[in-house]
């Protein structure tokens, strides 16, 4: 598929990037409808781990971002990823930032997108999943929700809470996104008194939620690459005094060190793709330091071939998610990095 995506990746990134994304996920939704996915994507690599009392098929998924909605993940999964993440969805609808709003950037191999948590809304989204064949079929099917635009930040925690019980019964986890930089003071949630604030209510939420649907979801928390190594710190203890099951490490990043000069570089948003490999990695070995085999870390953020998700399960994670490698490598990278990564 590597070999068949380089004839296609041209044609594709002569498009504008969002148009472009929305084309690809609309034609592959056509392969998979007509059995072809099954003829060119390599069969997923069977890697069973159990993380969180959830039994992965391999160490390898996709993060959140690439379907918000939850429109395209009958045939997303059949890529090969041994779980899904959608989202991020909130509370109520919401058009996201205007565009354009993003960006690539070849010789980096990097995107910026400043979407702004665009998505139908929660409701819309929890509709998709049941119609699902894989989630029908018991695949692992992670939720990530935020807040919306609107709503005051010192009022965040409710919209966290009104976006947990809507998608509780149908997520195999939650994923708690406070670290995207397109949604305004978002990452002031990172803070200690903030952040003790949500984890609090939504610890509470979850009792409750567990209590009326007899079982316990996992609950995890996605962070920034842009934190120092005492707000990681904090992060990571408060996370287990709230009994968080997990934590994603890491989102995008404001950095543009890595991109100064090159087209498009100055952008607002988040950086993403092989520039932030080396923020994120460091992040996970500050986490697993910090953690040790106390709290499982998912690693993501710069992973453009199988050599770097073992780099991110070297620094400490137990798993690993893609997104912009995907954009740069095509379908391929997912086995590739399964296979890199796979315990003797």
């Amino acid at each position: 598929m590597i070999d068949r995506y380089s004839f296609l990746r041209p044609w594709l990134f002569c498009l504008d990037p969002e148009q472009a994304h929305n084309v690809t996920l609309r034609n592959l939704d056509r392969a998979e409808h007509w059995g072809l996915l099954k003829r060119f994507i390599t069969k997923p690599l069977a890697d069973p781990q159990t993380l969180c009392g959830i039994e992965f098929p391999n160490p390898v998924g996709l993060a959140a971002g690439l379907d918000k909605d939850g429109k395209h993940i009958d045939s997303l999964a059949a890529l090969g990823f041994g779980f899904l993440e959608i989202g991020t969805v909130t509370p109520r609808p919401q058009p996201g930032n205007p565009k354009p709003r993003m960006f690539r950037l070849p010789q980096a191999e990097a995107i910026i997108n400043r979407m702004g948590f665009n998505n139908d809304g929660v409701d819309a989204c929890v509709a998709r999943v049941r119609r699902s064949k894989f989630w029908q079929n018991g695949g692992v099917l992670g939720l990530n929700i935020g807040k919306n635009a609107s709503t005051a930040i010192e009022d965040a925690a409710s919209d966290y809470v009104l976006a947990m019980e809507a998608v509780y019964e149908i997520a195999t986890y939650i994923t708690v996104n406070i670290s995207s930089p397109n949604t305004q003071n978002l990452r002031s949630l990172q803070g200690e008194e903030m952040l003790r604030a949500l984890l609090s209510d939504l610890d509470e939420s979850r009792k409750r939620l567990s209590d009326r649907h007899g079982v316990r979801k996992p609950l995890f928390l996605k962070i920034a690459p842009d934190l120092d190594h005492a707000d990681i710190n904090l992060i990571a203890d408060l996370l287990m005094e709230f009994g968080i099951d997990a934590i994603i490490a890491t989102n995008t990043t404001i950095s543009r060190e890595a991109v100064q000069g090159m087209e498009h570089g100055q952008e607002l948003g988040g950086l993403s793709g092989a520039p932030v490999r080396t923020a994120s990695n460091l992040v996970i070995k500050t986490l697993k330091a910090r953690l040790g085999n106390d709290l499982p870390i998912i690693g993501v953020g710069g992973i453009m071939s199988g050599a770097d998700a073992r780099e991110k399960i070297m620094a400490g994670a137990s798993l690993v998610q893609l997104y912009s490698g995907l954009i740069y490598r095509g379908p391929d990278l997912v086995n590739e990095c399964a296979r890199a990564i796979r315990h003797p």
